[in-house]
C-alpha cells in the first residue's frame, strides 16, 4: 500500500511538473508503463467522462493508473492474436463518431477542437479504440459459440407487447466482482458509499469491469421488451435517479441506475427491437467472458510494479 501511494504521489508531481521525466511505473511482459502513460490516460479519461473532474487528482490517477494496466495487457493479448494493430478505416471513423456524439459535438473538426482542451488528438484517440474493438473482436471470436441467446422466448414476447404503449429506460450501469456470494452485500454497501459520495458515473469509473465504464456505464436508451425478465422486474419500480440493488450475473453482480424514462406510443418494429434485445444481451454475456479471459491472461504475465 505504501509503495502504491508513493507511485501516485510521484505520478501527481510529474503531472503538475511543467518539465517530466519519464520514469517507469509497471513493466509487464517486458512491456513498460510510464507516468507518461499513467498522464494521458488521466487526459482521456477526464476527456470521455467529464464527471471524472469532479474527483480529487489522486483518486482519477488511481483509476488512469488500472486503466493503462488493463490496455496493455490486453495489447499484449492482442500481438499474439492479430498481424497488426489496426482497424479498418470506415468502422475506426465509425467508432469516433460515436465517442464525438455522444459528447454533444457534430463533426469531427469539433472534436479536434475539444480534444485540444485535453492537450490530445485524434490519432491518441484512435489508438485507444482500435485496442478496445480489436480485443472485442477477439472475445467474440473465442466465446461467440458459448453465448446462449433464447431468440424464439425474446421474440414472443416482442409480439405480445408489439401493439401496446412501452416504455423506453435510459440506463447506466456498474458491474462488479464478488469472490463469493457472502461478499455481495459487503462489496454492494462500498458501492453504494461510494455511489452517494461521488456519483454514480465516477463510481462505475472506480468499481465497473464493463467495457462502459470508462463513460460512466452508460448504456443508453432501451426498450423495456429488449431487456430480460430479471433486469426488467428490478428496474420496474425505479424512479428516476434511483439505482437497483444488487442483480447477481453468471460473473459478477450488476447495478443499473435509472436515468429517464420514456413511453412510446407507436407500434414496435419487431426485427428492430429483436437485433437491440439480440444484441443487449450477446453484449452482457461477451462481457462477463471478457473478464474472464483478461483475469487468465493477466494472473499468467510477468507483472512487476
Amino acid at each position: 500500500m505504501k509503495k502504491k501511494i508513493l507511485i501516485f504521489l510521484f505520478v501527481l508531481i510529474c503531472v503538475q511538473a511543467q518539465s517530466i521525466e519519464t520514469k517507469i511505473i509497471h513493466n509487464i511482459q517486458n512491456e513498460i508503463i510510464t507516468n507518461i502513460d499513467i498522464k494521458n490516460e488521466f487526459k482521456y479519461l477526464v476527456a470521455l467522462n467529464n464527471s471524472l473532474k469532479e474527483l480529487d487528482e489522486e483518486k482519477i490517477l488511481n483509476i488512469s493508473n488500472e486503466s493503462a494496466i488493463r490496455e496493455k495487457i490486453k495489447k499484449i493479448e492482442i500481438s499474439k492474436n492479430f498481424k497488426e494493430i489496426k482497424l479498418n478505416e470506415d468502422y475506426s471513423e465509425l467508432l469516433l463518431k460515436n465517442i464525438y456524439s455522444r459528447l454533444n459535438l457534430k463533426s469531427i473538426d469539433e472534436f479536434e477542437i475539444y480534444l485540444k482542451s485535453y492537450d490530445l488528438k485524434i490519432s491518441d484517440i484512435k489508438a485507444k479504440i482500435t485496442i478496445d474493438a480489436l480485443w472485442n473482436e477477439l472475445i467474440t471470436k473465442k466465446y461467440s459459440s458459448k453465448v446462449v441467446i433464447n431468440e424464439a422466448a425474446i421474440k414472443k414476447e416482442l409480439l405480445r407487447n408489439s401493439k401496446i404503449q412501452s416504455k423506453e429506460y435510459q440506463l447506466s450501469e456498474i458491474i462488479f466482482e464478488v469472490e463469493n456470494k457472502k461478499e455481495i452485500q459487503k462489496k454492494y454497501k462500498e458501492v453504494v458509499k461510494s455511489i452517494n459520495e461521488i456519483g454514480f458515473e465516477n463510481s462505475a469509473a472506480t468499481y465497473s469491469f464493463s467495457e462502459l465504464a470508462k463513460i460512466g456505464g452508460d448504456i443508453g436508451w432501451i426498450n423495456e421488451n429488449s431487456l430480460n425478465n430479471n433486469i426488467k422486474k428490478n428496474i420496474s419500480s425505479l424512479k428516476v435517479g434511483e439505482f437497483t440493488k444488487p442483480i447477481i450475473l453468471s460473473n459478477g453482480i450488476l447495478i443499473l441506475k435509472l436515468i429517464n424514462t420514456k413511453n412510446s406510443e407507436t407500434t414496435i418494429n419487431i426485427e428492430n427491437e429483436l437485433k437491440k434485445a439480440i444484441n443487449y444481451e450477446r453484449n452482457r454475456q461477451l462481457n462477463q467472458y471478457s473478464k474472464i479471459y483478461y483475469n487468465k491472461i493477466k494472473k499468467n504475465l510477468d507483472f512487476n510494479g
